[in-house]
């Protein structure tokens, strides 16, 4: 396979890249109350959409539009100020396309419709390729080798997969494919999901990622667009199975690039999947290393001090052991483990916080206790308050999920918060 620089390099200058950011994420209950999914907090400072954007400038693509519908102030509140630096001169950008009802006189129907409604603006950037992102997901992928196995193999759409799970495949699109790495089979969110030959623990999911020739795109879109009745106008669901049989459909398995094998890949979209994917962060070797300067991950970065720690005493130690402490942070007197805590979080005298994921701008009164929880953004936990403890009690107030994490938001501290999301 040609994979020289030159040749990736002319191919990512002529694909756009296209994040489909309007998602609700109704599995991430209350935390998609006020926000789409993307704009999810991550990883102490990040947005869940830094992740699919960082990919394209990092592999060389930049030209990016994200597709937003529901709740979507914060996050594009967020790209505005975080993604400013593109170099429009070099005909590089992220455009934020919103919802416009374009062609129909409704919203997103689906991920395809979507894609059509903004077709216009997608012909006027004449692009060869078009990649098409989910944007909701964390990991840290170079699609510059996506699209030269794409061109290579004459592909009119190439999809990304990756080995999981079997009991996590009922919410992806599970494929089959042959010897060729031609797809045989894809079935959009199965209630019994087919396992990989000779592996009964693992089944081979799509990211919810696709390269398709420009022009095949435009052409699947038309044709679903007629479809009226008997289509969902849904990429996973309709397009890609309907083009099995008539096109040339392949896959491409995401392998670790160091180690080989299946690549980091989180579907961050469940309490208890958002909750582990941090704290798999803290370990002394994660698999997502967000220290890789090779790879960085770009975001808004807000003005901040550095994190402080204050007391020394016997009985009043500020403190953090195996955790990440954003800028910002006062843990003046509390101890906090295993845990990760975003900007401008306030810990007070002899609070205990473990196992847990705090958002921005939280405040975590004395005495308190918190363990296995994610606390959302502008939260005041007042004094004394235990949280994770006794989850019978904590379910009369909060939501618990199904792996015992609970999640504490302000208004179900009968708090408003008006500092934004």
């Amino acid at each position: 396979m040609q994979t020289s620089k030159r040749f990736v390099s002319r191919l990512t200058r002529q694909t756009l890249a296209l994040v489909l950011a309007g998602g609700r994420g109704s599995r991430l209950h209350d935390l998609t109350t006020w926000r789409a999914k993307p704009a999810v907090p991550f990883g102490g400072k990040f947005r869940i959409v830094d992740f699919p954007l960082s990919n394209c400038v990092n592999s060389g693509i930049g030209r990016i539009g994200v597709l937003t519908q529901y709740k979507a102030h914060s996050l594009i509140r967020h790209i505005q100020r975080g993604w400013g630096f593109m170099k429009g001169d070099m005909d590089e950008f992220v455009e934020l396309l919103p919802a416009q009802q374009r062609i129909e006189t409704s919203w997103y129907a689906g991920t395809a419709d979507a894609v059509l409604q903004n077709l216009d603006i997608i012909r006027n950037h004449q692009p060869e390729y078009v990649l098409i992102l989910a944007g909701d997901h964390v990991y840290k992928m170079d699609y510059g080798t996506m699209l030269a196995a794409h061109v290579e193999q004459d592909a009119d759409v190439t999809v990304g997969c990756i080995e999981v799970p079997v009991a996590e495949a009922t919410a992806c699109g599970v494929m089959a494919m042959d010897s060729d790495n031609r797809v045989t089979e894809f079935v959009e969110k199965p209630a019994n999901p087919k396992h990989i030959p000779g592996n009964p623990e693992k089944a081979l999911a799509s990211m919810g990622i696709y390269v398709f020739s420009a022009k095949v795109l435009f052409d699947e879109l038309a044709m679903d667009h007629q479809l009226t009745t008997e289509s969902s106008h849904d990429f996973g669901k309709d397009i890609i199975p309907s083009m099995i049989s008539r096109a040339r459909v392949m896959a491409f398995p995401f392998q670790d690039p160091v180690k080989g094998g299946p690549a980091y890949w989180r579907d961050v979209g469940t309490i208890d999947g958002l909750w582990l994917a941090n704290l798999e962060l803290i370990g002394v070797s994660p698999e997502l290393n967000m220290y890789d300067s090779d790879w960085p991950i770009w975001t808004h970065q807000e003005q901040l001090p550095p994190a402080k720690f204050v007391f020394d005493d016997d009985d009043r130690r500020g403190m953090a052991v195996d955790s990440m402490v954003a800028g910002g942070c006062i843990i003046s007197g509390a101890v906090v483990r295993h845990s990760v805590l975003f900007s401008q979080v306030r810990a007070h005298s002899y609070a205990q916080i473990t196992d847990s994921v705090v958002f921005p701008d939280v405040e975590v009164g004395r005495n308190c206790e918190i363990h296995r929880a994610i606390i959302d953004r502008g939260c005041r936990i007042p004094e004394g308050t235990r949280i994770g403890v006794d989850l019978e009690e904590d379910a009369k107030r909060f939501y618990v999920s199904p792996g015992g994490v609970v999640l504490v938001t302000p208004e179900m501290l009968g708090q408003d918060y008006a500092h934004g999301l």
